[in-house]
């Protein structure tokens, strides 16, 4: 049974609950990533919400889940996800309330076993499907993506919306994007078509800012001493309309806050250039308004959609290596030469004993120590030596060791974080690319029947805009402290004083997104903080390829910076290895701005800008 047979109608359709008009579907986020707190579904039935959505699969997600299908082939999804749906599971059913998510990672027919069994041992009756085709590890090789432990293609919504059309009341999924648990739901509860390319665009910004949970509610927000109840902020809800705009809220009672700000710094986690591609449309960040809509309620609204891409992204997870690291406190004085010579006897230690060499072997220096400290730890530095290699016994124990032969006769102060220890697996991400038309994209319905999902009748080409561009690596700056020139009625202060940051990983790379809290601040930003200066202010990114792109709708510059991750999450590349206090160290940067502009510090933001919603492509005006 193909898609395009269901759809020219057999009987089948569960009509959406609006019939494709009328009121704004209410789909909740009960989970932002695998581990999070088990009540989120409890909370989101409380709501009363149409649909709940978890989201549970990143980078490093898909590796452990690998490995574990690997080791069992019954296991690979979330099996947190059972835990959370099982506490909630009658409430949900007497309520009708639908459930999607992307729990099911490796395995989403597995998961749909399971939750059957689940069902059984309830009494309950409950239609369960599940969406595939995405796991292209087999053919891999013969796809040009080499030979990894799990290939998988970003899925859309298209076999999510089909599921439930023909009743599910829960569907699971392996990789699909993080938008698309909601923008399928949304799509089924509106009757969409595949070209409504507008309002599938309102809909992935709305999940965007919803899917990881908590961060759309105060979590991880920049300036979270502003926020009066964090200490259990709730979930978030969006309340998507017919025709793509949305409000973003949470349900009453619960901590956290939803203000613009909020709702913006979520918009720029994890985003690259004005486009922002997924399988089902191509949504310009370029064209979201913000718009308070009273207490907790924040509505997006203004999306412009285009065609998607021709080709789907692929997660290619590989099995890098393995990988040992040693720390070495140092405290007290003279600490670069304690760290120097420490060096020099484990390079000679290495020598001595025969063992071979790591394939790779670096050393960082954290200058943690404070003069005069009133604590020995604060009078600490950190000496950090990582070693990886294929073979684990190169970097197992028996290299481990070495620490601990010149332990006596090394530095004043000798002692390490703890014994030594057989190396750990570390993985590599890299990001891979296929035509639409090569997954197998699939929707499994509870009777057992298959609805098979085609690619897109027409695509466009991902393009850079006129507002994003693009420099690559420069020499790094003579110094890691540059504040800016000083003008003549300059303050110097904290960037973070007057704008907040959000940053995030995307495999190798970071973003960057740094907005500003009003129209003055907006000036200095978007005149100020160039690609130079952003390589001035984090020394680290000097010498790596920048993209910079502005939002002036939401007062927000986005730097995406290349290579910065090494080889992914799982690489551990640096101590931050996902980047997430990347926007906190830029805030933490001193900049010198005019006096007018510093005597903001502190007062509440200014409204963002907002245009009545025209949805027409003269607004972004000629930016292929």
């Amino acid at each position: 049974m193909t898609f395009e047979e269901e759809s020219a109608g057999t009987g089948a359709d569960t009509p959406a609950p609006d019939g494709g008009a009328g009121r704004a579907v209410r789909i909740g986020n009960a989970s932002g990533f695998y581990g999070d707190r088990l009540s989120g579904f409890d909370e989101m039935v409380a709501a009363g919400v149409d649909v709940i959505t978890g989201d549970y699969l990143a980078e490093l997600t898909m590796l452990i889940l690998a490995r574990q299908k690997q080791q069992d082939p019954t296991l690979g999804y979330a099996k947190t996800f059972l835990t959370q749906l099982g506490r909630s599971l009658d409430r949900v059913v007497a309520a009708g309330t639908r459930v999607v998510a992307n729990a099911g990672g490796m395995n989403p027919a597995g998961l749909a076993a399971a939750l059957r069994d689940l069902a059984a041992e309830r009494d309950v009756d409950l239609d369960i499907a599940y969406v595939d085709g995405d796991d292209l590890t087999d053919s891999a090789q013969a796809l040009g993506l080499g030979s990894p432990l799990a290939a998988n293609a970003y899925l859309g919504g298209w076999g999510i919306t089909e599921a439930l059309r023909r009743g599910a009341q829960i569907v699971v999924t392996g990789r699909v994007t993080d938008a698309a648990v909601i923008t399928g739901a949304a799509a089924w509860f509106h009757a969409w078509g595949r070209t409504d390319y507008d309002r599938l665009a309102g809909a992935m910004a709305a999940g965007h800012v919803i899917e990881c949970g908590m961060q759309a509610t105060g979590g991880n927000f920049a300036f979270f001493e502003e926020i009066t109840d964090l200490l259990r902020p709730g979930f978030p809800i969006a309340e998507i309309s017919a025709d793509g705009d949305s409000v973003i809220t949470k349900p009453a009672g619960t901590g956290g806050a939803v203000t613009a700000e909020t709702v913006l710094s979520q918009l720029l986690y994890e985003i690259a250039g004005a486009r922002y591609p997924g399988p089902d449309a191509t949504l310009r960040l370029d064209s979201l308004s913000l718009a308070a809509d009273g207490p907790d309620r924040v509505r997006i609204s203004g999306a412009i959609g285009e065609a998607p891409p021709p080709d789907l992204k692929v997660s290619v997870t590989e099995i890098g290596g393995f990988r040992q690291q040693l720390t070495f406190p140092l405290v007290g004085l003279r600490i670069a030469e304690k760290a120097e010579l420490i060096a020099r006897q484990y390079a000679h230690g290495l020598e001595q004993s025969g063992l071979p060499s790591p394939e790779r072997m670096e050393w960082f220096l954290a200058r943690t120590d404070h003069p005069d400290a009133a604590t020995e730890e604060t009078a600490a530095a950190r000496l950090t030596l990582v070693a990886r290699d294929p073979n684990p016994k190169v970097v197992g124990r028996a290299f481990a060791n070495l620490a601990v032969e010149f332990a006596l006769g090394s530095i004043p102060g000798f002692f390490t974080d703890g014994p030594p220890a057989d190396a750990t697996v570390y993985g590599r991400f890299r990001p891979g690319f296929v035509p639409q038309r090569v997954p197998a994209h699939t929707a499994h319905l509870a009777d057992g029947s298959e609805l098979r999902i085609p690619p897109p009748d027409e695509a466009l080409a991902l393009a850079p805009t006129e507002l994003d561009t693009r420099s690559a690596g420069a020499a790094a700056p003579e110094t890691a402290v540059r504040p800016s020139p000083a003008a003549p009625d300059g303050v110097t202060l904290a960037l973070g004083e007057l704008f907040g940051a959000r940053s995030g990983d995307k495999g190798a790379t970071a973003n960057v997104g740094v907005w500003a809290r009003s129209a003055a601040g907006w000036e200095w930003l978007r005149t100020e903080l160039t690609i130079d200066r952003l390589r001035e202010l984090l020394p680290e990114a000097a010498a790596l390829p920048i993209t910079r792109v502005e939002l002036a709708n939401l007062r927000a510059v986005n730097f995406v910076i290349e290579d910065i991750l090494g080889e992914g999450v799982a690489y551990g590349a640096r101590f931050d290895p996902q980047a997430k206090g990347l926007g906190e160290w830029l805030r933490s940067r001193h900049v010198s701005v005019p006096r007018r502009l510093a005597a903001q510090r502190g007062l509440h933001p200014e409204p963002l800008p907002h245009e009545p919603p025209t949805r027409t492509a003269e607004r972004l005006g000629n930016a292929q």
